[in-house]
């Protein structure tokens, strides 16, 4: 005779399905790997060669500003569009998704102008080309930066080769289709209200005014 008490293991009693999955997804851990899977086997290239030949489906990236780290908006946006892209791919089509970056306007130029503060410098003593290039440089580094918390999403693109507002050969069509305008007699100049501001001297998008 013995007094201890015999422990039974009841969960060997139940009939249970077995699998070979963890009972935790331990997801801050395999995402990294799982990203940098895709990214050794060139996801996005062999996709492109399977897609070749198909019909195309485009879909234009809205671009986001490059002035700082992606927020809850960035990913709901950047994981619909995924969606999307990845749905037409498995439909037979060649869905070849370029991501992009706005590198231009007031929320990169705010950015520089905060570091100037907070170093004592006067912007307006600073040369116009010094300036441009202080915003080119900060946003490159953030498109950078996006473009990885983008596909640590999951969101496949050539991210090596995005489309970008500040890209010398987009600027140059730019300012070429603006020449077609003047050379065709279609660019004028003309009065209208606009909303300027005094601090920044600037004209204003209505997205930048509060009503």
């Amino acid at each position: 005779m013995t007094d201890a008490v015999e422990t039974i293991d009841y969960s060997k009693t139940l009939y249970l399905p077995q699998t070979d999955f963890p009972m935790r997804a331990g997801l801050p851990e395999k995402e990294p790997g799982m990203v940098k899977r895709w990214q050794d086997m060139d996801l996005y290239r062999k996709l492109r060669e399977e897609a070749a030949g198909r019909e195309k489906f485009v879909l234009h990236d809205g671009p986001p500003y490059a002035n700082g780290n992606i927020h809850i908006g960035h990913a709901l946006n950047k994981i619909l569009k995924d969606v999307i892209n990845r749905s037409f791919q498995m439909r037979g089509y060649d869905a070849n998704y370029v991501p992009g970056w706005d590198c231009h306007g007031l929320p990169i130029e705010w950015k520089i102008e905060e570091q100037y503060r907070a170093k004592g410098k006067n912007k307006d003593e600073v040369p116009v080309n010094e300036f441009r290039r202080e915003c080119r440089d900060f946003a490159a580094d953030w498109i950078k930066v996006q473009g990885s918390e983008f596909q640590r999403l999951g969101v496949i693109g050539d991210f090596d080769n995005p489309y970008t507002t500040m890209a010398y050969h987009a600027e140059s069509r730019i300012a070429g289709e603006l020449l077609k305008f003047a050379m065709s007699g279609q660019l004028y100049r003309g009065s209208k209200p606009v909303m300027w501001s005094v601090v920044e001297r600037t004209a204003l998008a209505e997205a930048e005014v509060d009503t």
